[in-house]
């Protein structure tokens, strides 16, 4: 189990087996905080990224608690779900407008849940796609990575990288689609 190693690995201290937990488990951790974050209106980039980053800094910094043997994925998803609240707790009371000519057009709720629902269904959608293909869509749509950086990451020529993203695109859209609807 490669778990094991890496929890042995973050026991004892070694900044290789952080940086292997942050590669392999970024993604399924930026998934659980955007859809945590998101409970309280659009997730903004930058936030999923700080309370990301918060959770990889926790596991450093309580990895003499991690019990061997264990699977970091429960660990991390729980911890990435709370830090997630905490900042939803943390964040600002929105600026209601003095009267209805300093409001802005909102949407309404039925928009807000379509976007909603349309956002959860893209997750699910990449969230199912298989390695490499999930770590590269994050990394070039979400992060916005460079491409070239992300192959050779990946170990993945370019023009397979560049193919892999438009397969991927072609299967989100037929998957988003299904039965006639669209965004």
């Amino acid at each position: 189990m490669e778990d094991t190693r890496l929890i042995e690995g973050l026991r004892r201290g070694r900044r290789a087996a952080l940086e292997e937990a942050v590669q392999r488990y970024t993604p399924y951790v930026s998934v659980t905080v955007w859809r945590t974050l998101s409970t309280g209106g659009p997730a903004l980039r930058e936030d999923v990224e700080e309370v990301v980053s918060d959770v990889f800094l926790s596991l450093w910094t309580h990895a003499g608690a991690l019990r061997e043997g264990a699977d970091l994925r429960p660990w991390l998803g729980t911890v990435a779900r709370n830090k997630a609240v905490d900042r939803l707790r943390r964040a600002p009371a929105p600026v209601l407008p003095l009267s209805d000519t300093d409001a802005a057009p909102q949407p309404g709720p039925q928009e807000t849940a379509e976007q909603r629902e349309w956002a959860e269904r893209l997750w699910q959608a990449v969230d199912a796609m298989d390695e490499p293909d999930r770590t590269l869509f994050l990394r070039y749509y979400w992060y916005e990575d460079r491409l070239r950086d992300i192959a050779r990451d990946l170990k993945l020529n370019l023009s397979t990288a560049k193919s892999r993203l438009r397969r991927g695109r072609l299967a989100l859209r037929e998957e988003l689609t299904k039965g006639g609807e669209h965004p």
